[in-house]
């Protein structure tokens, strides 16, 4: 099953290579962290190496496409110079930096369009990651203002597919219930089946306290639990403390802890790795049959799309993609013509098209307003809801309350006949499409597939109209504005 991750990797170099944005969703697992997390640490743990850049504010300013490989030797390639092989890490860095500024400049702005690496080593297993900014609130320096906004929409962008593996980092050190990664995590994963849990600066708790509840995922259960870790310090980064140090110091560390001894097999950098790897291959074969199916109705899409530029050559003027074209141009323009009411022939039997769209709102709403009873009980209504509203008081002028518990129930009877006049005209415009549509009666699968096609739009737009009904309603409903002209008294 080692082939899958590799298989994928594949997939994702190739449409990358694209240089444009594509509608196919891998499977690849999405680091989320708010700054300073140690989001870095633990993928520069992961390959061995450190490779990424560092400093105060946002480094990660383009999502990196982190692909590790396991290799009897050891180097580094970008797929936009993939001729050059890095052997020097620093210059990994340095290029990570010059790939980020040449497409974000230099005042810390943010985009979505990633960066892709391969890393081959022998200390990894097959694995995908994809490093995203870390996330921030306050812009500082020369930050964008609305920086939070892009920061969330570029994470959103890629822990939002279902093909996506989300992998949290949060510090030990500060309230799990806080973590503005894991909220981000649960908007598009409530359920927590897509999320694995990263705990980093354990070693850093205040003396008595300890992580075990979250770590033995009791807290914030995610379906994929917590895995905890200890990265290396500021001190040791900078004093270049080896990683390979920093592995066992860790080990270490969890062996010795009385909290943590007793589950320290599943800690550290180590298991982490693993469990990726193990649960990135699993995923990968879960959804692996949907992928495939997109991959051949793409593949099958495209090939017709081929074939009809083939059929377009300047040989052939009236060519079958022309042809089609134009028939299809033909159908718009006389569906125009039936709602304006500019065809060539005027209909002298019945309404047809726009006449009857206009009937709908000049007589079958207007009528159904007045088929509403309003008078039947309103006035045993008003009685009641003023009495209630004095209680056992006897009131001398009618309460607000009473007012506007009346006025509300009317104005929501409202909405039956608005929604019923939404759908009617609905019907009458497929009824168009349909009268359209006979001219194409020689090629019925054509004539099928434009029907189906505008039928559908024209339901969406049905359903985003009775949303927009509803919302005037309710805007009706939350404010009544006594003061308007059209009210009873307003002279006085």
């Amino acid at each position: 099953m080692e082939e899958l991750i590799a298989l994928v990797n594949a997939l994702q170099d190739a449409l990358g290579a694209l240089g444009q944005s594509y509608p196919l969703d891998l499977p690849q697992i999405a680091v989320v962290g708010a700054q300073s997390a140690g989001k870095s640490s633990v993928l520069e743990n992961l390959v061995g190496r450190d490779f990424l850049p560092r400093g105060s504010g946002i480094v990660t300013r383009r999502p990196l496409i982190l692909q590790l490989i396991f290799s009897e030797t050891e180097y580094a390639e970008f797929l936009h110079c993939k001729s050059k092989r890095f052997t020097d890490y620093d210059e990994v860095r340095q290029e990570i930096e010059a790939e980020t500024e040449r497409l974000t400049g230099t005042n810390k702005g943010i985009s979505s369009v990633p960066i892709n690496l391969r890393v081959y080593s022998p200390h990894v297993l097959n694995l995908t990651l994809i490093d995203l900014p870390g996330i921030t609130k306050v812009p500082v320096g020369d930050q964008p203002h609305d920086i939070e906004y892009q920061i969330k929409e570029t994470i959103l962008q890629f822990i939002s597919k279902e093909s996506s593996l989300i992998l949290v980092v949060t510090p030990a050190n500060t309230d799990l219930a806080n973590s503005d990664a894991l909220k981000l995590a649960k908007e598009v994963d409530p359920q927590g089946l897509r999320t694995i849990g990263v705990v980093t600066k354990l070693d850093l708790m205040d003396k008595g306290t300890d992580a075990r509840e979250i770590l033995a995922n009791q807290l914030l259960p995610l379906r994929r639990g917590y895995i905890g870790v200890v990265n290396r310090s500021q001190k040791d980064i900078d004093g270049k403390k080896d990683i390979q140090a920093a592995l066992a110091a860790e080990r270490k560390f969890f062996l010795s802890h009385p909290a943590y001894r007793h589950m320290a097999d599943r800690m550290g950098t180590p298991h982490l790795q693993k469990v990726l790897n193990q649960q990135l291959t699993n995923h990968i074969r879960e959804t692996l049959p949907s992928l495939r199916s997109k991959l051949q109705s793409q593949l099958l899409s495209l090939e017709k799309e081929v074939e009809e530029y083939k059929n377009f050559c300047p040989d052939e003027p009236m060519g079958k993609t022309k042809a089609l074209l134009q028939m299809v141009r033909q159908f718009a323009k006389d569906f125009s013509k039936q709602i304006e009411g500019s065809g060539d022939q005027v209909d002298t039997l019945e309404l047809s098209g726009g006449a009857r769209i206009n009937r709908i709102f000049q007589e079958r709403f207007p009528l159904e307003l007045v088929k509403m009873e309003f008078e039947k009980n309103l006035r045993r209504e008003i009685g009641y809801a003023i009495k209630n509203s004095h209680g056992v008081r006897m009131g001398l002028f009618t309460p607000d309350m009473a007012f506007e518990t009346i006025v509300k129930k009317q104005i929501v009877k409202f909405k039956e006949p608005s929604l019923k006049c939404v759908a009617l005209v609905a019907s009458e415009l497929s009824r168009v499409i349909r009268k359209c549509a006979e001219k194409l009666g020689s090629y019925p699968r054509l004539r099928e597939e434009i029907e189906r096609i505008v039928t559908t739009h024209i339901r969406e737009c049905e359903g985003r109209t009775k949303d927009q009904v509803l919302l005037l309603i309710d805007s009706e409903l939350s404010y009544i504005n006594t003061n308007h002209e059209d009210f009873i008294g307003f002279a006085k």
